[in-house]
């Protein structure tokens, strides 16, 4: 059975100022998500199935629909923000989808088969697909036995502004104990630092391991997300920014005993644009792949 690429498409990057997941960065105008689908196409994947909103699904599908046709199967979902468990409504004044969580479970009656899950604007490298393809084709689709995807957190940093990483805690037989969301985390001369809860900076040394919500799991995921949904709202009523994250969640279910998470390490560089800033390096990047022969120009 071939595992099927998720993608989480839903943001407008809020930092960047518009919408990056079809900004071109390639020689010959490729898009990330170029990048991502041949690389999860030629590692085994299946099937793409995109998560993205109702108001930017014009767009969205004129150019990356005409990227794919014909190369690979493509469906997809929409994260909406009234797409809530019975008994619950959009609270006043909420406009912030509801988060990570919260689009996976938009894809539900989409998906039956091991699935792994990326955001659209990652550029996660050729060798984490074949890693994590290899994990999920041989994975009983009625296992509670995940993967995600590791990366050193000093190689996910950007040097425009601060970033929002899931920092893990992995056991000595590549297992998963915890996993935390920091948000606001720079790169400092010593490795990095994040602000805690209490607005206090904790240092890193930069050889942690990061989550950057490349994930494997199978379809039993789902329940998980259906329980684990309506206390999130019942926790978060009156709090319009509250997100229903994948690593927290990855993170209580680990804890409760339900699941395991077998982390993956990956020699694969990520590249990322989460800043104007951030783009003329990727592009960079991306030449230097060209060069090398890792891929062609055009990439299709």
């Amino acid at each position: 059975m071939k595992p099927t690429l998720v993608v989480m498409a839903a943001g407008v990057g809020s930092r960047y100022g518009g919408l990056k997941q079809i900004d071109p960065v390639g020689p010959n105008g490729e898009i990330i998500l170029d990048y991502s689908v041949y690389d999860a196409a030629k590692a085994g994947f299946g099937k793409v199935v995109f998560i993205i909103r109702r108001d930017i699904e014009k767009d969205f599908k004129t150019i990356i629909g005409s990227h794919f046709a014909g190369r690979v199967k493509v469906e997809y979902v929409y994260q909406e923000l009234a797409d809530l468990p019975a008994g619950f409504s959009v609270p006043e004044g909420r406009s912030k989808p509801w988060g990570t969580g919260h689009a996976v479970r938009a894809c539900r009656n989409a998906v039956r088969e091991p699935f792994a899950v990326i955001n659209a604007d990652d550029l996660y490298g050729a060798e984490s697909y074949k890693i994590l393809a290899d994990y999920l084709s041989k994975l009983d689709p009625a296992s509670n036995g995940y993967a995600m995807v590791g990366f050193r957190i000093a190689n996910t940093l950007s040097d425009h502004g601060h970033v929002t990483r899931g920092i893990c805690e992995v056991s000595h037989d590549h297992m998963l104990a915890s996993v935390v969301e920091r948000f606001k985390i720079e790169r400092t001369p010593s490795g990095a630092r994040f602000l805690d809860e209490k607005d206090q900076w904790i240092g890193l040394t930069g050889d942690e391991i990061a989550s950057m919500n490349m994930w494997g799991f199978t379809p039993t995921l789902f329940e998980f997300l259906e329980q684990k949904f309506p206390p999130f709202l019942k926790k978060a009523a009156g709090n319009l920014k509250a997100e229903f994250l994948m690593p927290s969640i990855a993170d209580e279910l680990i804890k409760e005993g339900r699941i395991t998470m077998r982390v993956l390490n990956t020699p694969a560089k990520w590249l990322g644009v989460t800043y104007k800033e951030d783009k003329p390096e990727v592009q960079k990047n991306i030449r230097e792949l060209v060069s090398r022969k890792v891929y062609s120009s055009p990439l299709w």
